[in-house]
């Protein structure tokens, strides 16, 4: 790993401790803003700092998916509020990473189900170490975590729709969920996409790039013309947006194993500069050279 990756993400990490709700935040929350886009009937994509939050409102009540940080959870109530009254009932988690999470405890002390892959648990529950960085995380508060996990899939029929929680393995992390409202023809598929940048892969834990792409593809499958997507990360998409994006991930995966191939190790991969042609449009929050090491690898452990 180069020191420049290293150090960068060595700042990730301790900016995801520092927000953890025991600890002062890494951010001024006071700052931040919640806006709320109406993605069809019903369901709203809310953002603000963290993963982007879905939102199913009605006459059942509210169902969230993640939560984002506790010290947003008085703004994303009165987002709520201007949205629908009534309790928030369940919270789905996409997955157990900081930025989807920490707002999990404020939402179960009000009263609502944690409801996440049967993986997600046991990665809250315990320390998390990036030995590489000699990194240790601590665990979750126990009201935080989820009261409810699958394996697999699970099904609620909630505000009318049928809402499919589909496991997708070793794409983003060893625990992601996509999420299907079918009457409402929406797809959140929380970090599985990244909207308009490269993504982020927690190759640590369970994360690849041939999984990704494998996610993307299912996400392609599922949809159709009229399909909207919330995406973990940046705005709304069309099921269209999602060719040049799954069109990106299978060029840089490409480009990396034959870099891999001939022998090339990671600072003369990462050297070579195979985003080149694809930053002007791709690179955002997470450099190229972090997404090219974070294929890299990948590869290296399939």
């Amino acid at each position: 790993m180069s020191i420049h990756f290293k150090k960068y993400v060595l700042f990730l990490v301790l900016v995801a401790w520092l927000a953890w709700p025991a600890f002062m935040p890494a951010q001024d929350f006071t700052k931040v803003q919640i806006r709320t886009t109406r993605v069809a009937e019903g369901i709203y994509m809310l953002t603000g700092a963290g993963g982007n939050i879905g939102v199913s409102a009605g006459a059942d009540g509210i169902l969230l998916i993640d939560s984002q940080f506790a010290q947003l959870y008085n703004k994303i109530k009165a987002a709520l509020a201007a949205i629908a009254p009534g309790p928030v009932r369940f919270l789905f988690n996409t997955n157990w990473h900081y930025d989807h999470v920490s707002g999990n405890e404020t939402f179960a002390k009000a009263g609502a189900v944690i409801i996440a892959h049967e993986n997600t648990r046991p990665r809250m529950i315990t320390e998390q170490t990036h030995a590489d960085l000699g990194v240790t995380l601590p665990p979750y508060p126990a009201a935080a975590l989820p009261l409810v996990t699958f394996p697999e899939s699970f099904t609620i029929h909630f505000n009318g729709d049928e809402i499919q929680a589909i496991h997708i393995p070793g794409a983003h992390s060893d625990a992601d969920l996509l999420f299907h409202f079918e009457k409402a023809n929406v797809i959140h598929s929380g970090d599985l996409v990244f909207s308009g940048f490269y993504p982020y892969i927690d190759v640590a834990h369970g994360g690849s790039i041939n999984g990704v792409i494998q996610a993307v593809e299912r996400i392609l499958a599922m949809g159709d013309a009229d399909t909207q997507i919330i995406p973990g990360h940046g705005p709304l998409l069309k099921r269209a947006d999602l060719g040049p994006y799954h069109d990106m991930l299978v060029q840089v995966r490409n480009r990396v194993a034959a870099l891999l191939n001939d022998g090339k190790n990671q600072e003369e991969i990462i050297a070579a500069k195979p985003t080149a042609d694809l930053d002007g449009r791709w690179q955002g929050s997470i450099p190229a050279a972090m997404f090219v090491t974070l294929v890299y690898e990948s590869l290296l452990k399939k």
